[in-house]
């Protein structure tokens, strides 16, 4: 009863907050919700540091407690996330998507993989520079959990911006794509790093095939039994229920298959969210159906990256992770503007691009709440603290200043 009772008093603190926190944000600051919160979260978590150095610890200690009691990753990673990917994967068009497949393909695989590989390797050069040891797998470790785009975070900024049918669908689908990649890469190298006598080259291929392959043909299957099931009946309440099913009956069996979570969610709801929703679906579901589902995904964020703001608290800030977090934001920039330049650069031999569309890409590139779970989910040590530091910073980066900046270069590079 008294884990119960925390757990409840846990959840009824952070839907508080959110609240509070996004009633501020829409009626005085109006900022993107997303970014107001973890705003104002950020803010708090430095008034809160800030007390405990005036002499008011108790406030500060009760309170770092508190979310040290919570797991990030294993709330975002098996909980949030499936949700969240599902409520966006609803309302991308398959139409749309199918036109930039190759463009969205080249950029989840290859330049997820180029990155990787970039980012590790800057890295690892950087952090010898500053006097930290860290080996180069380790570093590849950051690259993988640093490159791929947040779909969370990518999504939430793209209502608020006004860029072309085509750029949006190609930011949409790479962000909810490459997340997937992503997680298995790093999954595969995380088991190279730390049980190299087990690891293989072989079972690394297999593993990656296993995870991002079975997740395909889970969310196919995934996908065309809720079809099925909302085609033969006509009652909302029944349908919703039967959604909430593929998300978490879903994810639930992606784990237990060892297979993709993400990629087997994002592929399910992309055939719900087509093939379900015209072909399944009376017009009172859809209402209902994308009413629910838009709640479910506002209230996930605000909730998200308000933990998101408040988990500086809990993380280790010296001088030099904070130098080392700094100095890679341009790194990881620099990286994204090659692993996104180079496969559109071999593209555009055969097929036709908005102007500007790399620029738009690497700004609106939007790192969020999975790449700090991940770094969370690393051995504990010394690496384990450097690069959560450094993660957290590029994260709180990527969200304020490009969530908060990329309406104007857009509007910026529309006018040249």
């Amino acid at each position: 009863m008294t884990a119960s009772m925390g757990l409840l008093d846990l959840m009824a603190a952070l839907v508080t907050l959110s609240a509070l926190f996004s009633y501020v944000n829409h009626r005085f600051i109006r900022l993107p919700t997303t970014v107001g919160v973890m705003l104002i979260a950020l803010l708090l978590s430095v008034s809160l540091m800030t007390f405990g150095k005036l002499g008011f610890a108790d406030l500060e200690q009760y309170a770092e407690r508190v979310l040290s009691g919570i797991d990030f990753n294993l709330t975002l990673m098996q909980g949030m996330l499936s949700f969240l990917l599902f409520a966006g994967a609803l309302h991308v068009n398959l139409e749309d998507l199918a036109k930039q497949k190759w463009v969205i393909l080249s950029l989840a695989t290859i330049g997820v993989l180029l990155s990787t590989i970039i980012v590790g390797s800057l890295v690892w050069m950087l952090l010898d520079l500053l006097g930290f040891q860290v080996g180069y797998l380790y570093c590849l470790l950051f690259g993988a959990l640093i490159s791929p785009t947040d779909p969370i975070a990518v999504l939430a900024t793209l209502k608020t911006v006004g860029v072309s049918k085509s750029i949006e669908t190609k930011i949409a689908g790479e962000s909810l794509f490459n997340d997937g990649v992503g997680v298995v890469l790093f999954l595969v190298l995380l088991g190279l790093a730390t049980r190299p006598e087990e690891a293989s080259v072989a079972s690394a291929v297999l593993l990656f095939a296993q995870e991002a392959f079975g997740g395909l043909i889970l969310g196919f299957l995934l996908g065309t039994l809720g079809f099925y099931l909302l085609r033969t009946v006509d009652n909302y309440q029944v349908e919703i229920l039967l959604t909430l099913a593929v998300v978490m009956g879903g994810y639930a069996l992606a784990r237990a298959l060892h297979t993709s979570g993400p990629i087997a969610i994002v592929v399910a709801g992309l055939l719900i969210g087509n093939h379900g929703r015209v072909l399944a679906m009376s017009e009172k579901t859809r209402g209902h159906l994308d009413t629910f589902w838009e709640l479910v995904d506002e209230i996930m964020n605000a909730v998200l990256f308000v933990l998101l703001g408040l988990e500086m608290l809990v993380l280790q800030f010296t001088g030099g992770y904070v130098l080392a977090g700094i100095i890679a934001i341009p790194l990881v920039l620099v990286s994204r503007l090659v692993s996104v330049g180079m496969p559109i650069g071999a593209l555009r031999l055969t097929k036709e691009f908005s102007p500007h569309v790399v620029k738009i890409l690497v700004w609106g590139g939007l790192r969020g709440g999975i790449s700090v779970a991940l770094a969370l989910s690393l051995p504990a040590g010394p690496t384990r603290d450097v690069f959560l530091a450094m993660t957290y910073i590029i994260v709180v980066f990527s969200i304020v200043v490009q969530g908060l900046t990329i309406g104007a270069v857009v509007r910026k590079l529309r006018d040249l």
